[in-house]
């Protein structure tokens, strides 16, 4: 609702649809990001907020290897290195290789949440050069919503608490149109790669956050794992720049 009205309004983006391949790829794209925001969802729930952000923090390494295949790109050695050292990371917050575990469970959660991530964020890059940001993110939104509401039609799950749509509605417009909207916006100027890797530091930023608000406090493997992923990030900037 967020993106309609800024698009009609502010921005007077037009949303019709031009092709009938853009409403694929907007209808794959809604999939993908309906698939991304439950297992990363689950992840948390399963686990922690500092487990579910640093895990799906491996989809820049998807990216940096499937970027070269979708756009026809030379995988740089550099780019391999910087993905590789953010694997690492991941590593040290993964405890035990044990799936009774639940934070194991919400680890490879977090890791498919990463993996759909990355198939979105190069269907955007693709997207971006010829289609409006505003308009990508609307209409992505628009079917992502679609393909949640169907299963909770089926399992009856209950509606939010008035109490609840003050948050519901900050996470929607600030946490997720307007966020999401500018880093689609990024692709048209960087390689999804660079992009990835940058937003990397959504874990560190996170983990703060969980330990103010959640009273959640990380292990030294997740501050650790944290620090390894937020200097590839300053990296993959001063990279980028140069």
């Amino acid at each position: 609702m967020a993106l309609f009205f800024y698009a009609k309004f502010v921005s007077k983006t037009a949303l019709s649809i031009s092709s009938k391949n853009s409403g694929l790829f907007f209808i794959l794209q809604g999939i993908l990001l309906a698939v991304h925001w439950w297992s990363f969802f689950l992840s948390i729930q399963m686990s922690s907020v500092a487990v579910g952000l640093v895990t799906f923090s491996t989809f820049p390494l998807f990216v940096t290897f499937m970027e070269p295949l979708f756009f026809k790109e030379k995988l740089k050695l550099k780019d391999i290195i910087l993905a590789t050292v953010v694997f690492i990371g991941i590593l040290f917050v993964i405890p035990e290789f044990n799936f009774s575990n639940n934070l194991t469970k919400g680890a490879i959660f977090g890791i498919v949440s990463g993996f759909t991530f990355a198939l979105l964020t190069l269907v955007n890059r693709k997207n971006a050069k010829t289609s409006d940001s505003i308009a990508i993110a609307f209409y992505q939104n628009i079917f992502a919503c679609i393909f949640l509401i169907l299963p909770i039609l089926t399992i009856h799950a209950p509606l939010p608490e008035i109490a609840a749509l003050p948050n519901l509605i900050f996470l929607g417009v600030a946490c997720t149109a307007l966020a999401h909207t500018m880093f689609i916006q990024s692709l048209a100027f960087i390689k999804a790669q660079t992009a990835s890797v940058i937003t990397c530091l959504e874990p560190v930023y996170g983990i703060i956050l969980a330990f103010f608000i959640l009273n959640e406090t990380p292990g030294i493997r997740i501050l650790l794992g944290g620090f390894i992923i937020i200097s590839v990030s300053i990296a993959a900037s001063i990279q980028h720049k140069q």
